[in-house]
């Protein structure tokens, strides 16, 4: 690993998901959007539901869905610890717009309530919301490598 590159590693409680080289990483933080490349400051930050980019040594891009979580750089490495990691392309649209939908319609039926299905309902319509945003990324990345 040279000084233009860090290392990255992206695991759920499932599995590690991706370990390798960067040269820039791209994560959706509570209080925006990070862009973190080598030699990035120590930070320790939360990550809400949607894409993580890498962009890998070579130039390829890599698009990784991430359902919150924690951020952590230390020195060249950055971590990210989050419930659920899945790989952009293996995200369904449909699936997620349903998600959405039933979500939607679990918070307006609990409008005004305090109830754990109502905080549930908001964080599965927070999931929802990101698979599409990683979604709509891979889309925009993929118009973008056609022309």
């Amino acid at each position: 690993m040279t000084t233009s590159t860090m290392q990255v590693s992206i695991v759920s409680q499932e599995a590690r998901i991706y370990s390798g080289s960067a040269t820039m990483l791209i994560a959706s933080g509570v209080m925006g959007d990070l862009g973190i490349a080598p030699r990035h400051a120590p930070l320790l930050t939360v990550l809400r539901p949607g894409p993580v980019r890498i962009i890998k040594p070579e130039g390829e891009e890599e698009v990784i869905y991430v359902s919150g979580g924690i951020l952590e750089i230390q020195s060249s490495e950055v971590t990210i610890l989050a419930d659920t990691v899945v790989r952009g392309a293996e995200l369904d649209e449909e699936d997620a717009n349903r998600a959405k939908a039933l979500a939607e319609k679990q918070i307006l039926s609990h409008h005004g309530s305090d109830s754990a299905t109502s905080y549930g309902a908001h964080a599965e319509l927070a999931n929802a919301v990101g698979m599409l945003r990683t979604i709509k990324e891979i889309k925009r990345m993929m118009g973008k490598s056609r022309k």
